[in-house]
């Protein structure tokens, strides 16, 4: 007697989505989009994150698309409150700035959409969620400690990528933004050059010019030539320093090989 064939796996129930936006407009974009998704079944919408929490209290919810700024408990409160649940909802960030991306995707957020939303990028996160819910899910978020490496998310080609921080040679300063140059090319990020010297200062990275910041990891020479301060980077970067930043160059070097030295 032959064995009957297995049955097929069911095909996932849809997604259970919440969107949590204090700007009607785009709550109702959101539902249109998702709307049109097959793998999104029940929509359910909220205009502020204090709506949200009184939301999941009567829904069950697999996914919340949700706003960073809001008034009162904006999108990362509430990813932080979801992270005590026991059994906590993806959380995927709809927003008009990405300078809130490393701390979102610390909240170990899904995906990081920003605005204005395309359907396209929009599917990619959907597809993000419907992979991530085969997979199981941790009911806690870890707290980095200030000595790992950290993972900064970058937008490029509407797909979101990461660098490390210890693949960044040097970053830049571009206006209200920065580019992170890395051995495989540069990313720009919205974030300010004092913004990151400041979270970066104790992991290595040091002030050479008002306008560019280094990693004392990827110095591989200093030399100075006619009064003029010059760091290589590698093989081929050469980089000037300031004279105002000189002294807190050759500081900052002097203590990184006494701790070498010690170690």
């Amino acid at each position: 007697m032959s064995a009957s064939p297995s049955a097929p796996p069911a095909a996932p129930s849809p997604l259970r989505a919440l969107l949590v936006d204090d700007e009607a407009p785009t709550l109702s974009e959101l539902a249109y989009l998702l709307g049109r998704d097959d793998r999104v079944g029940q929509i359910h919408t909220a205009s502020s994150g204090t709506e949200a929490l009184k939301a999941l209290d009567t829904h069950q919810i697999d996914v919340i698309f949700t706003d960073i700024s809001m008034p009162d408990l904006d999108g990362l409160a509430l990813a932080r409150v979801l992270a005590r649940f026991a059994e906590r909802p993806q959380v995927v960030f709809v927003t008009a700035y990405d300078e809130h991306a490393v701390a979102a995707f610390e909240l170990e957020a899904t995906d990081y959409v920003m605005k204005p939303v395309r359907a396209e990028r929009l599917s990619d996160a959907v597809r993000r969620v419907v992979a991530q819910r085969a997979e199981p899910r941790t009911t806690s978020v870890p707290v980095p400690e200030p000595s790992t490496d950290e993972t900064i998310p970058v937008e490029l080609g509407g797909v979101t990528t990461f660098v490390q921080r210890s693949q960044i040679i040097y970053a830049q300063a571009q206006g209200d933004y920065a580019r992170l140059h890395t051995p495989k090319g540069s990313h720009l990020v919205r974030i300010s050059l004092n913004s990151l010297e400041e979270r970066w200062g104790e992991s290595g990275f040091v002030r050479i010019h008002r306008s560019t910041l280094v990693s004392t990891r990827h110095i591989t020479a200093v030399t100075v030539q006619g009064g003029r301060c010059k760091v290589r980077l590698g093989d081929e970067v050469e980089l000037e320093v300031s004279r105002r930043h000189t002294r807190a160059l050759r500081d900052r070097l002097i203590r990184s090989a006494s701790r070498a030295a010690g170690a």
